[in-house]
């Protein structure tokens, strides 16, 4: 398989892969991962929607405070990291 990146996109990766000690390929194959679960994860959120209605408001702020709260909790973990 083949697949075109930019030069500029490249070097970025190839950097960021360094700085984490993986090869490349294994930090693209996991970016192409993340999408793929948050595609599926969109999947079931419109499905549910569709089923029950949209979210409201406070639904939406209590869910993105637990992901902050997950968020902040992973990344205080030694050797966690944002990316």
């Amino acid at each position: 398989m083949t697949i075109t990146l930019d030069e500029s996109l490249v070097e970025a990766l190839s950097g960021a892969a360094e700085e984490e000690g993986i090869p490349l390929s294994r930090l693209v194959a996991g970016a192409a991962a993340r999408e793929l679960r948050l595609r599926a994860g969109r999947a079931v959120i419109q499905e549910w929607q569709a089923e029950h209605g949209a979210f409201a408001p406070e639904e939406l702020a209590t869910a993105r405070a637990d992901l902050a709260a997950a968020d902040a909790g992973y990344l205080s973990k030694p050797g966690a990291s944002a990316a």
